[in-house]
């Protein structure tokens, strides 16, 4: 599993963005409220930055920012003590600083940071504790369709009468391919507002055609 004591399985920060807008696609579909959506990407967060966001509600949080000068993934978890920011990020380059340091990291919490450049890849500061909490949230990063499918059976299906989401569907999805009405019908039959899923995609910036 994914944890900032193993992160060979993590894909680089180009791979890993296109995940992240699948993910938010995937959610948006499953929840046009966007309440009750775990997952979220707005390309355009600031200048030359775009932002993930997973929420569970119920104060766990995970922001990974986008630059291009890669990656940088700040996870909070109510749960897990804080370590001392200043070790869990030596090493971090100033590209991410304003970002870790400032709002709104600062206000949500750090249980665990890691960051990648293309220079050098995958990398933490100082992790000393062995269970940090990241493995829950950065499962979701292992690029494998069933793990959403199981995930998101469990979190929008269950105790519902819809059919168990595809997981065919969803590495569709995960493949970037431009979302169609039947690719959309796959994964949730009806869909209740296509206007608002179209608006959906707009701002994910996630390729569709709907005529």
């Amino acid at each position: 599993m994914i944890s900032t004591q193993d992160l060979s399985a993590l894909p680089d920060a180009a791979a890993l963005q296109r995940l992240c807008q699948s993910l938010a696609v995937l959610d948006a579909i499953n929840s046009q409220d966007p309440e009750y959506r775990y997952y979220t990407y707005n390309p355009n967060w600031d200048e030359n930055e775009a932002l993930f966001e997973m929420s569970d509600g119920e104060g766990d949080q995970m922001l990974v920012l986008f630059r291009p000068e890669g990656c940088c993934i700040n996870g909070f978890l109510s749960e897990y003590e804080q370590p001392d920011k200043a070790q869990v990020t030596r090493g971090l380059p100033a590209a991410f600083d304003e970002f870790m340091f400032g709002e709104p990291v600062s206000s949500i919490g750090t249980t665990f940071c890691l960051w990648y450049t293309p220079a050098h890849g995958w990398q933490t500061g100082v992790v000393e504790a062995e269970d940090d909490g990241s493995e829950e949230l950065l499962y979701i990063f292992d690029g494998k369709p069933e793990t959403y499918a199981d995930w998101a059976n469990e979190y929008f299906i269950d105790e519902t009468d819809r059919d168990p989401i595809d997981t065919e569907a969803v590495a569709r999805v995960y493949q970037h391919e431009p979302l169609t009405r039947s690719l959309v019908q796959e994964l949730i039959d009806p869909l209740e507002d296509w206007p608002q899923l179209e608006a959906d995609l707009q701002q994910i910036g996630y390729p569709y055609t709907f005529s």
